[in-house]
């Protein structure tokens, strides 16, 4: 089964790195700079910030349906962030190392699988679920932590 797994778009993002900080803190978002080269993953470029990167740290309704599991929680984007070309049958850098929640949903954003992924083990996890015909797409999040990391949509 091949799959493709793209970044968020910059566009809803942009302006928000134009706002002041209590602007931002109206819409629940602070504005970050990453302290480290690992642990701030941006959502747009499917990477890693650099040590000293601005971000913007936001809660995102990653699933935006209308289901028990509509989903949003806090995501990161950095400032110079632009989307990549899709990743197809491969992982973006932002999975390196890191243990994976896949959950796999049907065309009505029900919940019909989830698996866990050892850390650089996605690819594989990633193709059992959508060996399941009523896996429409995937979504991946960070085990520990929660967030949302990417779409994974049949290619």
């Amino acid at each position: 089964m091949t799959y493709r797994i793209s970044g968020l778009p910059m566009l809803p993002f942009a302006p928000l790195f134009d706002l002041s900080d209590d602007a931002l803190a109206d819409r629940c978002a602070v504005r970050v700079t990453a302290d480290a080269d690992r642990g701030f993953p941006c959502r747009v470029s499917l990477v890693d910030a650099d040590k000293g990167d601005a971000l913007i740290l936001l809660n995102h309704v990653s699933h935006d349906v209308a289901t028990p599991y509509r989903t949003a929680y806090a995501i990161y984007v950095r400032a110079a962030a632009r989307a990549p070309e899709p990743y197809v049958d491969r992982t973006p850098p932002v999975f390196d190392g890191r243990q994976l929640s896949l959950r796999g949903f049907d065309r009505d954003g029900m919940l019909r699988g989830a698996l866990i992924a050892p850390p650089d083990e996605a690819d594989g996890v990633i193709r059992t679920l959508l060996d399941r015909d009523e896996i429409a797409y995937i979504h991946a999040h960070n085990a520990a932590h929660g967030c949302f990391a990417a779409r994974i949509d049949r290619n």
